[in-house]
């Protein structure tokens, strides 16, 4: 079994059809989708602010390797440029977490590095998956309660609808 959690954001276009996009490149494989919240920029902060979800999927045949690929085919299919560090961009795919897996590899950092400081990734994750644990880290509750009361009032619920199935 390969169970992944993969991290989605866009800040250019049309946001929601690009984070759309990208569930259904993993489709048939997706367990649960988030709802979509906006957040401001990170890393680059002069820039348009960001929708984001994160997709728990599930697909026997794939590894992490499987999950990284098909990240970033949906980036390519979405136009993704990678000019900018933490840039501005259609699309943007992170796998969080697979299985557990670590990985040290620079092209597939495992867990997701930043994870636990980032409240737009914790928040949805909790709210598909209330007993996660990030591996190496612990309970996702708990790196979130440890995040400023700041961090996590800057992560948006939206009413913008992901298709789930």
């Amino acid at each position: 079994m390969s169970r992944a959690l993969l991290s989605l954001g866009s800040n250019l276009g049309d946001r929601l059809a690009f984070l759309q996009s990208a569930v259904d490149a993993v489709r048939p494989a997706v367990v649960a989708v988030s709802s979509v919240y906006e957040t401001k920029a990170w890393g680059v902060e002069d820039q348009p602010d960001f929708l984001n979800a994160v997709v728990l999927v599930d697909d026997p045949a794939r590894d992490h390797w499987d999950w990284l690929r098909a990240g970033q085919a949906a980036e390519q299919a979405a136009g993704r440029v990678r000019e900018v560090r933490w840039g501005p961009r259609t699309l943007d795919v992170d796998i969080v977490t697979v299985d557990g897996v670590r990985s040290d590899d620079p092209q597939l950092l495992l867990p997701h590095p930043g994870t636990p400081e980032r409240a737009s990734v914790l928040i949805p994750w909790l709210e598909i998956e209330p007993a996660a644990v990030l591996p190496g880290h612990g309970p996702v509750a708990d790196l979130l309660a440890a995040r400023p009361a700041s961090d996590r009032d800057s992560v948006r619920l939206t009413s913008l609808p992901l298709a789930r199935a």
